[in-house]
């Protein structure tokens, strides 16, 4: 019993303990100092915060426990501040989505002068917008947009080692000025911030004598400073400059930095000239990028003797001549890339003889390469990443003992595909053979990687099976044919999961229907289908797919409605129909975020709702050549996207990560638009165009003036309607347009004198109207030719032949030579106009007949022009 109760008080007397530690630990955990406490809350005050990451930031809590704020444990003094904000990569973008990221301004001297012990500050990848750098007490400090020289008395000194603003693409800084009073800087990273405005970069940078790591990636800089032979980096070990636009050769102070730089990455940074051996100097050198440059010459053999280099990228140069065989010397290199230069000569296993930690390789050229290896060389690498480019019938042998690829690249080559081919690549994860000429029949294959992009390879047969890990699939612009079936509604797919993201099928020679069994596939977000032959309706499982943003139907046979389940998708960015025979009114259903509506050359038909204009994003509205009728909706002038002249930052484009950090693949979303013209395909600039186009239609009325607020919109096309009235003068708002078509209508009235203030117009066509009075004039509109105001009876002056006279009567001008023969002219005349139609005639013909686009385009102009000259001739 003793026991016990000795036991029990020694229990007791460890509780009494704990809890007057605790007491005591707690009241001592409350360590935030007072002055850290106001700088932080200043900071937070020039923040804005959206998504609440300062939520924490508030007197319930030590400022220690603070959300990315960190503490000494010796003097629970802040040492850091460490906010960066993570984005997941979008999958299909017109722009990142940063709006949970902070953005405000920051207020650095605040925050260097106030928390006296602060070393480290990471703000990467926020959207902020301004860097301010005063004192409270100091008026002669300036936000950073405006140039100064009194920096100093702002901040006499700082603790700050670690600085990284990188990726807030929103953040303009004018001048570095201050960067010299953080002379205690190691790490600085500004990457993808604008410093275009400050040419003095180097030589404020030069100054932080203790500065190890620099990254100013695409930091928009221009000068190398070409001048400076030496530059005080002495401790320099990491240097990336690349992503500028330097225009130069590299400078002399690059080759005198310390021994001690390991990485130095210049690349897609429009340098020139040869590579100097001057970087022989850099011997520690482990990793030496220069890709994507204008760098010519032979590639240097004197590259061999670097003793420790692990990457070498030299691809996308003007490099020519032979590949060094000393470079197979480099025993540490791991990363091989020499891709994409005019190299010729041969490659054999004397090129690799002592690489054996080589892991990735890069070698093709556009000129050819032939390559002659022994067809029993077993290389001593094992390589993880394969980019290949050749001249060769055949894949070299050495390629099938690569067991531990999962990166394939073979572009602009010739070879065989056989079943052991197709066999060896399932294991790859990703697989990029485009644009080859490959000898291959898919109609058994199963495609196993997660990224496949077989596109324009003239691959035949039916459809291959896709396994469950394919995420990407581009089979575009081959010979394939048959049905889609087998495809998507194998048994393999019906009884098993899948991963698809992205499909590309296009431009080929499938046929049958669209099938019903999109349900399987319900993680699509974009499908390319167009420019085949398939028929039917469009069915009604696609709106199971309700994370779609792209599909692409057009020109193929469908018919019929467009289904109501469609909008289930309501994602859709991009939807695509054009030239087939759909049928129905315009569907209302389409997400109000679409950004590019295209049921040109259909059968639809109604009338156009007011709930179009909801479609507040649209940059592309193309309903031409169908059966609408009805007048235009004034409210059209309400879409917001075309009511400014704002380009989005990012393309339409679809972006996915691949297995190699920081790599994505892309592919670009693109359609073919009728404008100034001519038909033309936007892809990469797609997001640069704004267009509507309704011509060919049956709309009437007058044209509502609102129409003309949309100063953003690029190319309008209201041709071959019933349209009267006058032309609004407001169209003098529209400063880019680009390209208007009002011809074949039956618009009255004067043009109007605002439309000569359009300076961006390229294209006019104003014909076979009834047009009346004189040209307005001014070089723009007398820069068009007559062609563009023909068919016009009472129009006048310049460039057409009719004179206007005050008292408004016209006469037509006489084609008359100086002597005033005009029966000899005419002669003349129409001998060149015979010989000129039967050279141009000839040319047409070959374009059209050898041109699906064309033939489409030719005759459906031959039917516009009959009806126009009809018209025409009956005024008259």
């Amino acid at each position: 019993m003793n026991k016990l109760l000795s036991q029990n008080a020694i229990i007791f007397v460890w509780l009494l303990c704990g809890i007057m530690f605790n007491a005591a630990f707690c009241s001592f955990n409350i360590r935030c100092n007072q002055q850290d406490l106001h700088a932080l809350f200043n900071f937070k005050q020039g923040v804005e915060d959206p998504s609440g990451v300062l939520s924490s930031w508030s007197t319930k809590l030590d400022c220690c426990q603070w959300k990315g704020v960190i503490c000494s444990n010796i003097t629970s003094r802040v040492t850091g501040i460490s906010l960066p904000c993570s984005t997941i990569p979008p999958i299909y973008i017109d722009k990142e989505d940063k709006s949970h990221c902070l953005t405000g301004s920051i207020n650095l001297s605040l925050l260097l002068v106030e928390l006296e012990f602060l070393e480290y500050l990471n703000l990467r990848n926020n959207d902020f917008l301004a860097l301010q750098f005063d004192y409270l007490h100091n008026h002669n400090c300036r936000n950073l947009s405006i140039a100064t020289s009194s920096h100093s008395q702002c901040v006499n000194s700082s603790t700050l080692r670690h600085l990284d603003l990188s990726l807030n693409w929103n953040i303009a800084i004018n001048n570095l000025k201050w960067l010299p009073y953080m002379s205690t800087l190691e790490y600085l990273n500004l990457c993808s911030v604008d410093l275009s405005e400050e040419t003095n970069w180097l030589q404020l940078v030069t100054k932080l004598s203790s500065l190890s790591l620099l990254a100013m990636r695409g930091c928009q800089l221009k000068d190398l400073s070409l001048s400076l032979r030496y530059a005080n980096f002495t401790a320099l070990q990491v240097l990336d400059l690349s992503g500028n636009a330097f225009n130069s050769e590299l400078p002399n102070w690059l080759f005198n930095l310390s021994s001690t730089i390991y990485t130095l990455d210049f690349s897609s940074s429009s340098l020139v000239g040869h590579l100097p051996k001057g970087l022989l100097n850099l011997r520690e050198l482990e990793f030496l990028n220069m890709e994507d440059n204008n760098f010519d010459g032979p590639i240097p053999d004197w590259l061999g003797h670097f003793k420790h280099l692990e990457t070498l990228i030299l691809g996308v140069n003007n490099f020519s001549g032979s590949i060094p065989t000393n470079l197979g010397n480099l025993s540490t290199l791991i990363n091989l890339v020499v891709g994409s230069n005019p190299l010729t000569g041969i490659v054999s296993e004397r090129n690799f003889a002592k690489l054996s930690k080589l892991k990735e390789l890069g070698i093709y050229s556009y000129d050819g390469l032939t390559f002659d290896f022994d067809s029993d060389w077993i290389p001593p690498f094992q390589l993880e990443e394969l980019v290949l480019g050749f001249s060769n019938p055949n894949l070299p042998a050495w390629f099938y003992t690569q067991r531990s690829l999962e990166r394939l690249t073979i572009w602009d080559s010739s070879f065989a595909a056989p079943n052991k081919f197709w066999q060896f690549v399932s294991s790859v994860i990703e697989l990029d053979l485009e644009d080859n000429l490959i000898d291959g029949d898919m109609s058994n294959v199963l495609l196993n990687s997660t990224i496949i992009d077989l596109s324009s390879n003239g691959l035949k047969g039916s459809l291959p099976q896709l396994s469950p890990n394919v995420v990407i699939v581009s089979l575009s612009n081959n010979l394939l044919s048959g049905e889609l079936s087998p495809l998507l509604c194998g048994h393999n797919v019906l009884n098993g999961k899948n991963n698809l993201l992205y499909l590309d099928i296009s431009l080929n020679n499938l046929s049958g229907g669209l099938t019903n069994c999109w349900k399987n596939w319900k993680f699509l977000v974009a499908i390319h289908l167009g420019s085949n032959n398939l028929s039917g309706k469009i069915p009604s499982s696609l709106g199971f797919l309700s994370n779609l943003t792209s599909l692409h139907l057009h020109e193929n046979n469908l018919h019929g409605e467009i289904p109501l389940s469609l909008q289930n998708c309501r994602s859709l960015l991009v939807f695509n129909v054009r030239n087939n025979q759909l049928s129905g009114n315009i569907p209302l259903w389409i997400s109000h975020g679409v950004l590019a509506l295209q049921l040109r050359s259909n059968h639809f038909s109604g009338k156009i709702s007011p709930q179009i204009c909801e479609m507040s994003s649209l940059i592309v509205l193309d309903i031409a050549q169908n059966k609408i009728s009805g007048h235009i909706p004034s409210c059209l002038g309400n879409i917001k996207t075309l009511l400014f002249n704002n380009v989005s930052r990012n393309k339409l484009s679809f972006k996915f990560p691949t297995s190699y950090p920081n790599r994505f693949y892309g592919n670009d979303d693109s359609l073919e638009l009728v404008t100034k013209g001519q038909v033309l395909e936007y892809d990469r600039n797609l997001h640069f165009m704004t267009l509507i186009d309704m011509s060919s239609n049956n709309l009437c009325g007058t044209i509502p003036p609102q129409l003309f607020s949309l100063i953003g919109l690029h190319s309008l096309n209201l041709s071959n309607n019933k349209l009267e009235g006058e032309i609004p003068n407001e169209i003098g708002n529209m400063k880019n347009l680009e390209s208007l078509d009002f011809s074949t209508n039956q618009l009255g009235g004067e043009i109007p004198h605002s439309l000569s203030r359009l300076s961006f117009l390229g294209y006019l066509n104003l014909s076979f109207n009834n047009l009346t009075g004189k040209i307005p004039t001014g070089t723009q509109l007398q820069g068009f030719t007559a062609l563009s105001y023909m068919g016009n009876h009472d129009l006048c002056g310049p460039p057409l032949a009719k004179i206007c006279f005050q008292n408004d009567k016209h006469e037509d001008t006489k084609l008359v030579n100086e002597d005033g023969n005009q029966s000899k002219f005419f002669e003349w005349f129409y001998i060149g106009m015979e010989s000129g139609f039967v050279t141009g005639f000839v040319g047409v013909c070959c374009a059209i007949f050898l041109n699906k686009k064309f033939r489409h385009v030719f005759f459906k102009f031959l039917y516009d022009s009959r009806y126009r000259l009809h018209a025409w001739w009956s005024s008259t």
